[in-house]
């Protein structure tokens, strides 16, 4: 469930407040004076056994009292008569409560987790949807709704804020108003009994009244379905979190190293940036970054010039910038020709550039037309320091009224000081226009901006086409088969090799000796020099106890390191069981940098894929980027170019740079390994090896239990549904590939649109479509398979000819379809047969309804729609536009997803 009926909270005709109170000071009396004092046009009904009338409004003893039906209600009774309450809002047709009350979690006073269980076996029945319990309340300005027991009603906006807090809600409340800050809505969301984080997403994600959307969380419940709302949401609006929990002290140990550096806040960070959101770590910073991302401002890059009449200012500019997603831009020679013509020749000649502290609003302007120019910035800070001989006003005058010109343009300023700028501030605010009190705040919003255009990017961002096979599923799954069979959970080294393997990661020649002198005799075949290894399902890191022996020569050589490993973890692992050794080829790669990659599971978003420096230092040196699968090569690009050792890898001195699709397509393999063995808890490819000539795993460790779910049905996101790739025959007799699409499947989309008939084009679309810009078609080819699907048709030299898609409600109860075929294959049954191809998936997924809007002079699709058994009526707008729809049975084995 997520939006249903959530209407009724945003959106009542009628209220009640069940626990009203006249006595000063409690909560059902504050409840009330909110309530009451806040503007609600319609009924307010108040429930209260023991009172006749609450602040002169009639009261009932009872909710079957109430006169008329209630779209929300307030509840603030005691927790045990809370199921109650529930039940008997529901029976008299109520579609939303608000339950103040707390203690219904684990350690209250009664029964709290019984008590919750028996509020939301009351309300499923009436499909009522509870906010809370244990909750500050709920605040919507435009409709005057003040469900809440905080302490100041906000000005009206057009920003909302879900906090899981109660106490951050009010503090939010109190800082905004202090400044003038408007909400449309604010959301205690407390224990999140029913309605959580993806339910308000879903909806503000269409909420008319709602520009910008603020979170604060402390957890996440449904981790797939805050994904795919928050996907949803941050491509319609600017999302901005603050998440409380930055330390990694909560993470869970574990036995791999990627498990224990793949912290939970890294998770949720990984999460919150493949959402397109903006995570914040201050609440000062959650309001400034609405307000930057307000403006409008998009960028191009990351590159930033300064602009200042003080040279002290902009060094602290600099400054701040370092350890920013941001970087100082650079000036072109056409620039620095345009500023000599315009600034005094003592300017600094450099970014930042520096105008001199008698800068009047001319050469500011001037100086300011030539940066924008300029491609070697992607965005300008304007500082100004307030001195004697220079007008504050003035210089701020000069740069709006060039910026009047310019709507949009990527400039951020920061006038210092306080009583003699503050009128200059407002009036760049009515402007809007950022500005800031001080360099490192200005420089902060920059950084914003850099990270949130590149969240939002990869949103959009068109992957390569795969450049690998497909791996060989059924050995790696043999493998890891036969081990569980042993009650073993640890693979060996060798074990974990062969499915590397089978994924078609390199890996180094191991062979497995169970003596010293058997090791020897195994390294002369393989060539000199080589490494031996200790065998022990006893020991989790090998070189912890002495295990690892490198760059031996020949067969004694072997068999004393062999003698000496023995020794070594008698010593420093007693008891421990030696199973044998391990010899492989010593790889000598002069140039390569020593990686780590590999797996951990999260307890909210499951499997993550983490990448970073590695060798016997890694949770030391602590260099990681974290991801949630599935990864395509867009994403796993930018996951290497998160880490610190990705400057090394683009190559320095002597040393080329490395092979980074090689690198990708590793991680883009891991991640499909996780997919197809969800025996498979935790995974460490440490040091993988990584070159100008690839990468090769010299070691490998894997963790693996006993599956209880399917591997795809854990991850955050859901991935690419392999299996439903299959051929269809039309009418003709042509064969054809058919397959859910994927987003490397843009240019096919493009092709399609760019082969057919203009008028197609508009029966598709609806209307006139000139071209068919990238982030068009990024959005159809790049769809979340958990609430969408799009089948494209192949024909059999890999151009696509036809596709079909359908896009579910957030409550999977009814779907829009869309279809279009490529103008040359009209009239074969093409369409036909994707329509009932994309129907028979909406039966397996379970939904109820499938609709679309087809122009009334789109004949053969109505006709088409007919003969499918859909019904038409008129479009509810539109007098050129009908609407047909079809009513589904379940399939006869009932499957959903």
């Amino acid at each position: 469930m997520t939006t249903r009926n959530l209407d009724a909270l945003f959106h009542p005709g009628a209220i009640a407040l069940v626990g009203g109170s006249n006595r000063p000071g409690s909560i059902g009396a504050v409840i009330a004076r909110n309530l009451f004092e806040a503007g609600f046009q319609g009924p307010i009904l108040t429930v209260n056994p023991k009172e006749r009338a609450i602040r002169s409004s009639l009261n009932y003893a009872s909710v079957a009292d109430l006169p008329i039906a209630v779209d929300l209600a307030v509840v603030a009774t005691p927790p045990e008569t809370v199921p109650g309450v529930i039940a008997h809002l529901g029976e008299k047709g109520c579609r939303a409560a608000v339950v103040i009350t707390a203690d219904f979690g684990e350690g209250a006073p009664a029964d709290g987790p019984g008590l919750r269980q028996r509020m939301l076996d009351a309300a499923r029945p009436h499909l009522l949807r509870i906010v809370g319990p244990n909750c500050l309340g709920f605040i919507s300005t435009g409709p005057r709704i003040n469900a809440s027991f905080a302490h100041l009603m906000p000005a009206k906006g057009d920003v909302a804020f879900v906090s899981q807090s109660g106490a951050m809600a009010t503090s939010v409340l109190d800082w905004a108003s202090a400044r003038g800050f408007g909400f449309s809505h604010i959301v205690s969301l407390g224990d999140k009994a029913d309605v959580d984080f993806g339910d308000l997403l879903d909806f503000l994600a269409l909420d008319n009244s709602t520009r910008a959307i603020l979170l604060y969380v402390e957890s996440i419940t449904d981790a797939r379905k805050f994904m795919s709302a928050g996907r949803i949401a941050a491509r319609a609006k600017p999302v901005i979190v603050i998440k409380a929990g930055r330390t990694a002290a909560g993470a869970k140990a574990a036995q791999s190293h990627t498990g224990a550096l793949a912290g939970a806040d890294a998770v949720y960070d990984a999460a919150f940036r493949r959402a397109g959101m903006l995570r914040v770590s201050e609440l000062r910073e959650l309001f400034e970054a609405v307000t930057t991302l307000s403006c409008g401002i998009r960028l191009a890059g990351d590159r930033l010039a300064v602009l200042t009449n003080g040279g002290g200012a902009g060094v602290l500019a600099v400054d701040a910038l370092e350890g920013t997603p941001g970087r100082l831009g650079s000036l072109s020679p056409a620039t620095m020709e345009a500023l000599d013509t315009v600034l005094p020749a003592g300017w600094s000649h450099a970014n930042p550039v520096d105008i001199g502290g008698d800068g009047p609003g001319v050469r500011y302007r001037d100086a300011l037309a030539a940066l924008l120019a300029d491609k070697g910035s992607d965005a300008i800070l304007v500082l100004h320091c307030p001195t004697a001989v220079t007008d504050s006003g003035a210089a701020a005058e000069a740069v709006m009224g060039l910026l009047e010109t310019r709507p949009r343009a990527p400039v951020l300023t920061c006038w210092l000081g306080e009583q003699t700028v503050a009128q200059v501030r407002r009036k760049f605010a009515a402007r809007k226009i950022p500005t800031y009190e001080t360099p490192d705040e200005a420089v902060r919003a920059f950084a914003h901006l850099v990270s949130y255009q590149r969240n939002q990017t990869l949103l959009m961002e068109t992957p390569p086409a795969r450049t690998f096979e497909e791996p060989d599923r059924g050995r790696a799954r043999q493998v890891v088969d036969a081990v569980l069979a042993t009650g073993r959970s640890a693979l060996t080294e060798f074990e974990a090799k062969a499915v590397l393997a089978a994924y078609d990661i390199p890996v180094v020649d191991t062979r497995i000796a169970a003596t010293p002198e058997e090791a020897g005799r195994l390294a002369e075949e393989i060539g000199w020099p080589v490494v031996v290894k200790v065998i022990s399902h006893d020991i989790t890191h090998k070189s912890d106890v002495g295990g690892v022996r490198l760059d031996l020569h020949s067969p004694a050589a072997v068999e004393d390191a062999c003698r000496a490993i023995l020794a070594s973890v008698e010593e420093r692992k007693p008891g421990a069981r030696v199973e044998g050794f391990t010899v492989q080829q010593m790889i000598r790669r002069p140039n390569a940098q020593e990686l780590i990659a590999g797996i951990a599971n999260d307890p909210t978003f499951g499997p993550v894929v983490l990448f970073g420096q590695g060798g016997t230092a890694v949770e030391v040196i602590a260099d990681r980027a974290v991801a949630l699968p599935p990864l395509n090569g867009v994403l796993a690009r930018e996951m290497i170019e998160r880490t610190r050792v990705a400057k090394l890898l683009a190559g320095y001195r002597d040393h080329p740079p490395a092979d980074i699709d090689a690198i990708a397509g590793t991680l883009i393999k891991v991640g499909e390994l996780l997919a197809d063995l969800p025996q498979i808890a935790e995974l460490d490819i440490n040091p993988l090896l990584a070159d100008e000539h690839g990468v090769i795993a010299l070691d490998a460790r894997i963790v693996v239990h006993e599956a209880k779910v399917n591997g795809t049905d854990r991850f955050a996101i859901r991935p690419y549904p392999a299996g439903q790739q299959r051929q269809i025959v039309l009418a003709d007799g042509q064969v054809l590939a058919l397959r859910p699409i994927r987003p490397e499947d843009e240019p096919g989309l493009v092709d399609v649109v760019r082969r057919s008939d203009p008028q197609d084009v508009r029966m598709r679309f609806l209307g006139s479509v000139k071209d068919f810009p990238h982030l068009m078609a990024a959005r159809l080819s790049q769809i979340d398979y958990d609430r969408e699907m799009a089948y494209v048709a192949i024909e059999p030299s890999g151009e696509i000819c036809g596709v079909v898609r359908i896009i579910a409600d957030p409550d999977n109860e009814e779907a829009e379809y869309a279809i279009m075929v490529r103008s040359d294959m009209k009239g074969r049954g093409l369409g036909y047969r994707l329509m009932t191809e994309i129907l028979d998936h909406a039966r397996k997924r379970g939904l109820k309804r499938v609709f679309g809007d087809v122009m009334r002079e789109n004949l053969p699709m109505l006709h088409m729609a007919e003969d499918l058994g859909f019904r038409m009526r008129p479009g509810s707008e539109d007098p050129s536009i009908m609407r047909v729809a079809i009513d589904l049975a379940p399939p006869a084995a009932a499957g959903h997803r």
